[in-house]
């Protein structure tokens, strides 16, 4: 299957991990100057960077939907700053993923492809999407829904070693984002991870930063920029998260389920 999923950011790249290692050949696509916290583990960084690589992945990022297709079909995962996904029409993928969790539909529709999925909350399935898949931590995680939408969004993070909300730095004004320390680092509650506009930005726990935005993107107050996992092991800032890998194995099982699907209706026609 050729597929394009619509985001690039760290649970969108473990969906494309989950769909690069089944066979899939990939194109996502992002923002051309990308958002994502957690960079390490992030195919968006090969907008920024050119290239990168990810659990032994790599991606490179295309100029044209002709080029990135090309690259697809080669065996790399390529990334398009298009993000309004307009090269859906010129690439006629076999399936679209909305990995771009916005909380809300930014414009993906049923007809972008023989299989188009939703991911996270904003989506129902058999309005704008075959199948959406849940996003919310907890007993549904990576669930597929063939009816129906995924949970709300309620705005709390999930719970990481009892930590919530607490595991998140958020920008405390509005300006240009500057770090003082690198995603790996470990970090102490009130110890200065960057500066936002000149107004300090500190961490909030102990632990593990796990991610941070690049040097030089201007925010909005509010917005988030970094995030700390108390369990306080480097090694997680390299790989995907459990969270993203389930919410890649719902969206493997949705194309695969609408694929054979497909396949079988194809076969009692033919005989």
């Amino acid at each position: 299957m050729f597929v394009v999923i619509r985001g690039a950011g760290d649970i969108a790249t473990g969906i494309a991990l989950r769909l690069y290692r089944a066979g899939m050949q990939l194109v996502l696509t992002d923002l051309p100057e990308p958002t994502a916290v957690r960079r390490t583990v992030c195919f968006s960084e090969a907008i920024r960077l050119g290239e990168c690589q990810v659990e032994g992945i790599t991606a490179r990022r295309a100029e044209t939907p002709a080029q990135a297709a090309q690259w697809a079909r080669e065996g790399m995962v390529a990334v398009l700053a298009d993000p309004e996904g307009a090269c859906i029409p010129e690439l006629h993928p076999d399936g679209v993923v909305d990995a771009i969790l916005a909380k809300k539909n930014l414009g993906t529709r049923l007809d972008m492809a023989p299989v188009v999925i939703g991911v996270g909350p904003g989506f129902t399935a058999g309005l704008d999407c075959h199948a959406a898949v849940e996003t919310k931590r907890g007993h549904t995680l990576g669930r597929v829904l063939y009816t129906g939408s995924p949970i709300p969004n309620t705005g709390i993070p999930g719970n990481i070693g009892g930590y919530t909300v607490e595991r998140v730095l958020r920008a405390p004004a509005a300006g240009v984002f500057e770090p003082c320390l690198e995603i790996g680092a470990q970090v102490k509650a009130g110890q200065l991870a960057a500066t936002v506009g000149g107004v300090p930005l500190v961490c909030t726990i102990d632990g593990c930063l796990r991610g941070l935005l690049q040097a030089g993107i201007r925010v909005p107050e509010g917005m988030k920029c970094g995030d700390i996992d108390p369990r306080c092991k480097p090694e997680h800032c390299l790989c995907a998260s459990d969270k993203a890998l389930a919410v890649g194995g719902g969206v493997l099982e949705a194309l695969l389920h609408f694929k054979t699907k497909g396949e079988n209706a194809a076969w009692k026609t033919s005989n």
